[in-house]
């Protein structure tokens, strides 16, 4: 195993006016065991990223560590980096069992060692059942486990996951989500996992690193990504469905601080502690957020008059979308509600979910 750091990398492709910046200035550490997922939009950087610490690529400049030691301009065989990627690149006229070995057998590794190494694999990932198998007889969950395996096999520093169930339908990939949640504890062996799904980065990694455009965004656990987005592009990217956003005027009535949302009738009530740092800041003018699930029936202090547009029946839950004046926006509801299309509605919500942002910047100013 191994803690990883990558200080001030950079990724430019080509030169001149046609370059392009990949990766901008990036500053990422990952502890030794830590699981790590890189989460963005395509085209954000992030399997540039991934590709500069395994060796794929060459970083344009900055230096990337793997205990200390600088592995920046280090071919990727010296680096003990293993990965698996979203298609399962298997040899079909191998057999499970073969497939799994295969690393070793390049390596020279002495047979018996071989076998011992694949059944300890193969017991780990719950497949001694399918070892004499070919890779053709077998569902999409099975192969992934098998590529998954003859990465793991090589006992690398660090182990690469690139959109490794991309190719899966949702009960295997609830499936994958639990056994690779399950590997990690059992291994705990350094991975970095490269998806654009949010929920599979919030399920499974320690940490998740949001990159866009190029540049990371914030870094941090679940908890403070959903709570204490950095900016409005995390606040919109984590958490589904999105945050309403409003560009909001700030006024001060009865020496309480209230948003008043642009071309509506409707005004957020901050709590406390974030009026007092929007005081502090200065702002006439913000964006605030707040999310569908924090907007409900239950009835608070604090609510906003809207008129329903959709009711969508979920299932488990409804999701309006209303309307007053101008703005637009969702809220949740149970499923037997059964408002329709021109109905008034009137949605509750408590202070400390009002989030405010720089409208400017769209920095989180509390």
């Amino acid at each position: 195993m191994a803690n990883v750091s990558l200080q001030k990398v950079n990724k430019i492709y080509g030169s001149g006016p046609g370059s392009v910046h990949a990766v901008q200035d990036l500053d990422l550490d990952i502890a030794d065991g830590e699981f790590v997922a890189l989460l963005g939009p395509s085209g954000c950087g992030k399997t540039s990223t991934l590709r500069m610490i395994v060796g794929l690529e060459t970083i344009t400049s900055g230096h990337i560590f793997f205990d200390e030691r600088d592995m920046s301009r280090l071919e990727p065989q010296e680096r003990n980096v293993a990965m698996a990627f979203e298609t399962y690149a298997l040899y079909p006229n191998f057999t499970v069992e073969e497939n799994l070995a295969f690393p070793l057998e390049v390596r020279g590794v002495d047979s018996d060692v071989r076998r011992k190494k694949t059944e300890e694999i193969a017991e780990i990932l719950q497949i001694t059942d399918i070892l004499n198998a070919f890779p053709p007889e077998l569902s999409g969950g099975q192969q992934q486990r098998i590529s998954l395996g003859r990465a793991l096999i090589r006992d690398p520093s660090v182990f690469i996951l690139d959109e490794v169930m991309s190719h899966l339908d949702a009960h295997l990939k609830f499936r994958m989500l639990f056994d690779l949640k399950r590997l990690h504890r059992e291994l705990k062996r350094t991975m970095v996992y490269v998806t654009h799904d949010q929920v599979e980065a919030l399920a499974l990694a320690d940490r998740v690193a949001v990159m866009s455009n190029a540049k990371m965004q914030q870094v941090g656990d679940r908890n403070t990504l959903y709570n204490r987005p950095a900016n409005v592009f995390v606040a919109d990217f984590i958490g589904e469905p999105p945050t309403n956003f409003f560009t909001a005027c700030v006024a001060t009535e009865d020496n309480e601080t209230r948003l008043l949302v642009d071309d509506s009738d409707l005004v957020l009530v901050p709590d406390q502690s974030t009026a007092g740092k929007l005081r502090q800041s200065g702002h006439d003018k913000v964006t605030a957020g707040i999310r569908p699930q924090n907007l409900g029936l239950s009835e608070t202090p604090y609510s906003l008059k809207a008129e329903i547009d959709i009711n969508e029946y979920l299932g488990e839950r409804s999701m309006l979308t209303v309307q007053n004046g101008a703005a637009t926006f969702q809220s949740l509801a149970p499923p037997d509600m059964r408002a329709g299309p021109g109905e008034a509605i009137q949605l509750y919500y408590e202070p400390s979910s009002v989030m405010v942002f720089d409208f400017e910047t769209e920095k989180l100013i509390a």
